[in-house]
């Protein structure tokens, strides 16, 4: 949607010191800063960007325009979000927020006046700050590349005032900041950081949950749920215990789905490629489907799902089944007993670009097969930030962040999920755009970028070596295996050759960068010979 910049002021910008490591209080510290907008008529706010320093949770409030002859009013429009700066930088942790109006949790209309305030999750105070302040109300144009710069003077010793209740106990709090800087290895989707889950009463809990809290699974909100970033070990441990031996994810979050029918084959041909951008949430074609006349129907499946991934994966399985594993190739299922476990679905595939299996399990018997897995020397438990940098190693996608409603398989590097036939006969969603670009007529490419220096992350600028803006990452992570930056995203067709250099922006500087064949680190797939 396009935007436009709102002119604004830093009416007061104050830090409040309520403890410090000279006292026993043991409480954080608080940035407010409030803003008004002189000479602008009452707007709808569309984002708010600014550059973080320091992990903390962000609450905002807004004064909002009421009816004649009643006064205006204060809302709490976002609560305790978490805010996580990329450490990875010689210049320090630092990080562009960008929060939007669908993020927030009342109306954004008829804005008057603007308050920020960040509460630091230590007991150790630290003089935090927040630069380039942007608001954006919804208009005609874009914004401008360019941002005018502020910066907040944090003052010593000053108390909290009324304006700060209401938020959350600080004590509560220090615990969680292991959790947060292990969520800056993961990838932000949608322009955002993703959340704490402190209150996870309001998020779906797997199978696994207790299981995780036992092992000492730091848990955080993901997608609506709570699952574990990490365990004891950390992130780049976890990546690599999975790339030499194996690792168990839980993936109960993912929807498992059961179509049937006589004309199950006709409903997926009918959204697959093209036409899932055309379904509106919580939608399936079945009903449409249904309505004509169809035989077919869709089940929701209420299991667990266990991915054990790595070289070992197969060994450590075979243990605990009769099928012989050997003849169950990547990409392809049997149902099977599982250590005792009966009714459970293994797939032989994975999000990690190693050979391995996903599990289907009755949720009852979830905790037993885990705990059986986890018997195996071999096995260890990892978590969402391992999951995410393995993926991104092995050059697949994340959806929402490397692929879109916006984004056709051949932009995105995947016309191998075109059959050969459905090219042919292009009887589906899109061919009249996606077969052109099979032929060559394509725009953009995704593409796999590697570098040194600083670790390229989402939303970072990719230029020409003239310096032009060319394209964007979407994805990006220093790689444990290679011990070198790798990145995705789009850049013009005539950029996207391997070995071709670039220059990428990070931190308001270039450095060199050059695009590389994907997957980074080489698959292992498990194929018959």
């Amino acid at each position: 949607m396009s935007r436009v910049l709102v002119p604004c002021h830093v009416k007061s910008t104050v830090a409040l010191q309520v403890g410090d490591m000279r006292t026993s209080q043991g409480r954080p510290g608080v940035l407010v800063v409030d803003v008004t907008f002189p000479n602008v008529a009452p707007f709808e706010l569309q984002e708010i960007m600014f550059k973080n320093y320091y992990t903390a949770f962000l609450s905002i409030r807004v004064r909002q325009q009421t009816p004649l002859h009643t006064p205006s009013k204060w809302v709490t429009c976002l609560r305790d979000y978490c805010l996580m700066p990329d450490p990875h930088s010689e210049e320090g942790a630092q990080e562009y927020v960008s929060l939007f109006k669908h993020q927030m949790l009342c109306d954004m209309t008829r804005v008057l006046e603007l308050r920020l305030i960040l509460r630091q999750p230590s007991p150790l105070w630290l003089s935090f700050t927040v630069e380039e302040l942007q608001i954006y109300q919804q208009g005609p144009k874009s914004p401008s590349l360019t941002f005018p710069k502020w910066l907040s003077h944090p003052v010593s010793n000053e108390q909290p005032i009324p304006r700060l209740e209401g938020l959350p106990d600080p004590s509560r709090v220090s615990s969680e900041v292991q959790q947060m800087w292990a969520l800056t290895e993961m990838i932000r989707a949608s322009h955002s950081s993703t959340r704490i889950g402190r209150f996870d009463d309001v998020l779906r809990r797997t199978p696994l949950y207790d299981f995780h809290l036992a092992h000492g699974g730091k848990m955080v909100a993901f997608a609506g749920w709570s699952l574990p970033v990490q365990y004891r070990d950390s992130h780049v441990v976890s990546h690599l215990h999975t790339r030499q031996h194996c690792s168990l994810f839980d993936v109960s979050h993912m929807l498992q789905t059961k179509i049937f029918g006589r004309d199950r084959v006709k409903l997926m041909e009918s959204i697959v490629v093209g036409d899932i951008a055309e379904l509106k949430p919580n939608q399936d074609k079945v009903k449409e489907f249904q309505n004509r006349g169809s035989d077919v129907g869709l089940e929701v499946i209420d299991n667990a799902l266990l991915a054990l991934q790595g070289p070992a994966a197969a060994q450590v399985l075979q243990a605990g089944v009769t099928d012989d594993l050997r003849k169950l190739p990547f990409m392809t299922s049997a149902v099977m007993e599982v250590f005792g476990v009966a009714g459970c679905r293994v797939t032989r595939c994975g999000y990690t670009g190693e050979d391995g299996v996903e599990i289907s399990v009755p949720a009852g018997g979830a905790v037993h097969l885990a705990t059986a897995l986890l018997k195996n020397p071999e096995v260890k438990l990892a978590g969402l930030a391992a999951r995410d940098s393995l993926r991104l190693e092995a050059g697949l996608c994340l959806y929402g962040n490397d692929i879109d409603e916006h984004t056709t398989p051949v932009e995105g590097s995947l016309g191998w999920t075109l059959g050969k036939r459905r090219r042919i006969a292009m009887d589906f969603p899109g061919a009249k755009i996606i077969v052109p670009q099979l032929k060559g007529e394509v725009q953009k490419r995704r593409v796999g970028l590697i570098c040194e220096g600083a670790p390229m992350r989402a939303h970072s600028p990719i230029l020409s070596t003239e310096g032009t803006v060319i394209g964007t990452v979407t994805s990006g992570c220093p790689s444990p295996s290679l011990k070198k930056n790798v990145a995705m995203g789009y850049v013009p067709f005539k950029y996207s050759r391997p070995g071709t250099q670039l220059l990428v922006e990070v931190r308001r500087k270039q450095q060199m960068t050059v695009v590389s064949k994907m997957p980074f680190v080489p698959t292992n797939y498990y194929t018959l010979k």
